[in-house]
């Protein structure tokens, strides 16, 4: 880790690549001067640090309350159980009933419903790719990846195949029936498109068709007798079909079209929290960089590809003509936002009194600086059209920490002359503190919020640990299926509607995690749309066209209004702990088994993280699998572990042979990885292996059961070394 020199103001000490960061590059062009903004953090610094400490405390008091209870307590008793989490403040009120009052919101999150991406913002090229992502072919997302079957001959390996790209050809013309039929006719059969006194014609031979809709026809571009290019619309989603007699795909399609342009990610949480892997002010100053070249707009990486170098910038806005002549312009760009580090942390870019500062409170100033060039709108391309700054903070736990971070956001809009109300917030679902006082929460945030999810690793790992001197619990697989995160998916869209998010806000369903399981997850994901989400987390650019497909399947906003008068889910269901029953005994299979895959899995993302400082990547699992992983997937793996081991059903010495045994086969899953560092060469001096141990061995430890204090520790020990 690098030790970089201070630079004094105030009572602060500033690292000087952080210093100059500010002075040179952020703070020029928005009308905040750096000796204002370091004045003013300061005054933040010494207002909300020691209330943020108040709050860890709170949490620390209300685990010891809680664990008390169940050690006197060995018999469960449900009612009592709630009651005592109510009697500490645990469980609280709902509010009277209320509706947000959100304004200044994007139509991409107020109103549009489709994918969303969640991005490092330390890999410009990655941020870059996620921001570009708006718009994604469909032909390549269907040839290129397993969504379509090889059978047949429709083989995806080696050069262009003819059987495969007629299966492509043959899916689109079914989506273009399906979501824009014909008056008559089939799109299968068009060999022309034309605009048409302000309409779109198709001929099909020697006949003539039109949108059964012709609203759905939206514009286009070129020549309206041969026009290069169709925008279609549904569900507020475009489509837009591509020609071309010289391509070849184009060439060999009687109506020339050689490509469908879906729009896919129609936002992008830029993320400065569970998927980067940073630990210091050289990481943080990268992290910080990368979100003010996507504000000004100048954010560029070169890198090379195929054996030739590829410059990429972000993508300019999409122009069409309409049907009367107008000019319609869209987005090329995700919306984007930025996820802000949980108040747990800190870091040594600041120092006050010679001690580091919460890493939160850093985050919110220079963000929030960073997005006045995009209020100002003094770059190339804007990001938010409504003026607005939208800040996702995660690991929040109750509505008084929400109330915290409005008044940080408060606080922060007076000290760099940001419109009130400017900064919206995210509030992240993952807390069963939250979840249980979901409403709560929204409240303290009503004129804020913009965004609630659900996400199953981070919300179970802090199950596991609430729950921790409850007794064993299921296995992670039986997890899945307990009653309480079932409660608490159907919660946080309850909750969500009945506060009055809908036109306001998004209400996010979680990862799909397998990148490379493209058909499974076309088969499954649509369920988050059924389930009421008006967002879903998604892998990559690819994966998000092809989830795109079922927001032009689902009208999320109609799927909304039923579910609103459904019986909203229990809180009872949501406390019930996903216990192992007392009657039943896993074998020693059932039990290495799960070990294993706990090992295997926390092992391999820490190779990447502390070994390589990379927060998020493809990672095998012990089927070897590639999974998208980030910090979330180490909390549960290590609070599964950990209360398995506090509650006697493994062994400390069983799970250093596990760690191990399991570490010899992760070193050979990354055999071909040039800059990974085998741990089975060396346990005792392998950081990455000492790192893992670690988070299972004092998983229980862990306030909260969150791993980035071994993860921050570690990662700068191996930085140290080299």
């Amino acid at each position: 880790m690098s030790n970089p020199d201070y630079i004094s103001h105030g009572d602060l000490d500033i690292a000087a690549p952080l210093y100059r960061l500010l002075a040179e590059d952020i703070c020029p062009g928005t009308g905040v001067e750096p000796d204002h903004f370091w004045s003013e953090l300061e005054g933040i610094i010494k207002d909300f640090a020691p209330r943020i400490a108040t709050h860890l405390a709170k949490r620390d008091e209300l685990q010891q309350q809680i664990d008390n209870w169940h050690n006197a307590n060995q018999s469960f008793d449900a009612a009592a159980y709630k009651t005592h989490l109510q009697s500490i403040g645990y469980l609280q009120p709902d509010p009277a009933p209320f509706s947000v009052l959100t304004s200044n919101v994007d139509p991409e999150i107020a109103t549009i419903a489709g994918a969303q991406l969640v991005v490092p913002l330390d890999n410009a090229r990655f941020v870059l790719n996620a921001a570009n992502a708006r718009w994604g072919s469909l032909y390549d997302a269907l040839y290129g990846t397993d969504a379509l079957p090889e059978t047949d001959g429709a083989t995806r390996a080696g050069g262009y195949n003819p059987v495969r790209g007629e299966r492509v050809v043959s899916y689109c013309r079914e989506f273009l029936d399906k979501h824009f039929p014909l008056v008559s006719g089939s799109h299968a059969d068009a060999t022309a498109y034309r605009c048409i006194d302000g309409a779109l014609q198709v001929s099909l031979g020697d006949v003539q068709s039109a949108l059964a809709d012709p609203t759905q026809f939206k514009g286009y571009n070129g020549d309206s007798a041969a026009p290069d290019n169709v925008l279609l619309s549904k569900n507020n989603l475009h489509a837009d079909l591509c020609f071309d007699a010289n391509h070849p795909i184009g060439k060999t399609d009687a109506a020339h079209l050689c490509d469908i342009i879906l729009e896919s990610a129609i936002t992008t949480i830029m993320d400065c929290e569970d998927s980067v892997a940073s630990v210091d002010v050289d990481d943080k100053v990268m992290v910080y960089k990368n979100w003010l070249g996507l504000m000004t707009g100048k954010l560029a990486h070169t890198f090379e590809k195929g054996g030739r170098q590829v410059d990429r910038v972000l993508a300019a806005d999409r122009q069409y003509t309409t049907g009367t002549g107008d000019s319609l312009t869209l987005p090329g760009r995700s919306v984007l936002l930025v996820r802000n580090v949980g108040t747990q942390l800190s870091i040594d870019a600041v120092k006050l009194a010679g001690a580091p500062v919460p890493e939160t409170l850093i985050d919110a100033m220079v963000t929030s600086l960073c997005a006045k060039h995009d209020l100002l709108n003094s770059g190339e391309f804007s990001n938010s059209r409504s003026g607005s700054v939208y800040i996702v903070k995660p690991k929040m736990h109750g509505p008084d920490e929400v109330s915290l971070a409005t008044e940080l956001f408060d606080r922060v809009e007076k000290a760099l002359s940001i419109d009130a109300n400017a900064l919206k917030m995210g509030i992240m679902d993952e807390e069963r503190r939250t979840t249980v006082n979901l409403k709560a929460c929204i409240n303290a945030a009503r004129e804020r919020v913009v965004f609630i999810n659900t996400g199953f690793l981070d919300r179970t790992g802090d199950d596991i640990h609430t729950c921790m001197e409850a007794g064993p619990m299921l296995p992670k697989a039986e997890i899945k299926q307990a009653k309480w995160l079932m409660a608490y998916e159907d919660n946080n869209v309850d909750c969500g509607l009945a506060c009055g998010l809908q036109d306001h806000a998004q209400i996010g369903k979680g990862m799909w995690a397998m990148p490379d399981e493209m058909a499974a997850m076309l088969d499954t994901k649509i369920q988050h749309l059924q389930q009421g989400g008006n967002t879903a987390w998604v892998p990559s650019p690819t994966a998000a066209t092809l989830h795109a497909t079922h927001y032009f399947d689902i009208n999320v906003r109609d799927r909304q209004n039923e579910l609103k008068s459904r019986v909203a889910a229990s809180v009872d269901d949501i406390i019930t702990i996903p216990l192992l029953p007392a009657d039943r005994s896993l074998t020693a299979e059932e039990i290495q088994l799960e070990l294993d895959n706990n090992c295997q899995g926390i092992l391999g993302y820490v190779a990447r993280w502390v070994g390589q400082g990379i927060g998020c990547s493809k990672v095998l699992d012990i089927n070897n699998v590639a999974l998208m992983e980030d910090c979330a997937t180490l909390r549960i793996s290590s609070q599964h572990i950990a209360n398995w081991l506090h509650h006697s059903v493994i062994s400390e010495a069983q799970v250093v042979e596990t760690m191990q045994r399991l570490a010899i086969y992760v070193d050979d899953q990354n055999k071909g990885d040039p800059d990974y560092s085998p741990m089975a060469s060396d346990f005792d001096q392998s950081i990455t292996f000492q790192a893992s141990l670690d988070l299972a061995i004092k998983g229980r430890a862990q306030p909260n059961g969150y791993t980035e204090f071994i993860l921050y520790e570690r990662r700068q020990q191996a930085k140290a070394a080299g």
